[in-house]
């Protein structure tokens, strides 16, 4: 008998291409076009330079699109301000996101002198936030489950945290610092190694964090509803959306928790190295 099912499940698998996941990964990669099936399919232009390949991808349309209604965002409220005092629409749902930052992120992880950290903290908080919802309307893509642009993002936070560091300490002074002080001699060259490393592993954390988050749940979404397909039954149809539209729920909440997280623990990275402990 298992013989048997398992011969059936095996040919089902193979005659409906379940085998071939590449119309998964079509989703949720990078590409060179922006694909509008029904409607069309826009190929994106390919440019070298130097030998290097620039191209305009799928991905990076998208981050232009956030930081474009980032800006449009951002003018609308600047001109509501100009009214009123009182913020409406636009402009009260920034200053909240805004005042959410200041409070309950840079303040509290920071400390004093936060001030100086909350505009490229309030920056990667939005640019992330609405990466994050455009791969949740129809047609869209997420850039923030592309490893290069999570890769960038925790890179420049890594720069960030060094150079507060380095402005608040010194230069000797903050490497000095990622020593604890008490260790024996014969410690400390391993010590530093082992500190040296960590600085390292922040960002890289912060890139895998955010790329392998972000990449799941769209995995998951496209895994069920093909199950429609590879199954080839009606009985499966509203199990799987209604699954799947969970899942799209939940993609919901971690657009907001995962650009909250990576906005918190770069600040509180920064605190780290912008007040070491002496």
């Amino acid at each position: 008998m298992w013989t048997t099912d398992s011969t059936v499940v095996a040919d089902t698998l193979k005659a409906s291409g379940a085998q071939d996941t590449g119309w998964i990964m079509h989703h949720v990669l990078d590409a060179r076009e922006l694909d509008f099936t029904p409607f069309g399919i826009i190929h994106l232009p390919e440019i070298h330079l130097f030998g290097l390949d620039i191209s305009i991808t799928k991905h990076v349309v998208f981050m232009w699109i956030a930081v474009l209604l980032l800006v449009l965002a951002f003018i609308a409220a600047r001109k509501s301000y100009r009214k009123s005092l009182i913020p409406r629409g636009v402009a009260n749902m920034l200053e909240v996101l805004i005042v959410f930052v200041r409070d309950e992120i840079a303040k509290p992880t920071i400390g004093h002198g936060f001030e100086k950290f909350l505009p490229y903290l309030l920056t990667i908080f939005f640019f992330i936030l609405t990466c994050n919802f455009l791969g949740l309307v129809p047609y869209g893509s997420t850039a923030t489950s592309n490893i290069s642009v999570t890769a960038t993002l925790a890179t420049i936070s890594f720069l960030v945290i060094q150079i507060g560091g380095i402005m608040k300490n010194g230069f000797f002074g903050y490497f000095k610092g990622l020593i604890p002080h008490g260790i024996p001699m014969w410690l400390l060259p391993i010590m530093f190694v082992v500190e040296l490393l960590g600085l390292f592993t922040k960002p890289f954390a912060l890139a895998i964090r955010l790329f392998a988050n972000m990449t799941a749940g769209h995995i998951v979404i496209m895994a069920l509803l093909g199950l429609i397909i590879i199954l080839r039954t009606y009985f499966v149809v509203p199990v799987s959306i209604a699954f799947a539209l969970f899942i799209f729920l939940l993609e919901i909440l971690v657009a907001l928790i995962q650009a909250y997280i990576f906005t918190m623990l770069s600040s509180l990275f920064i605190g780290m190295a912008y007040h070491q402990e002496h």
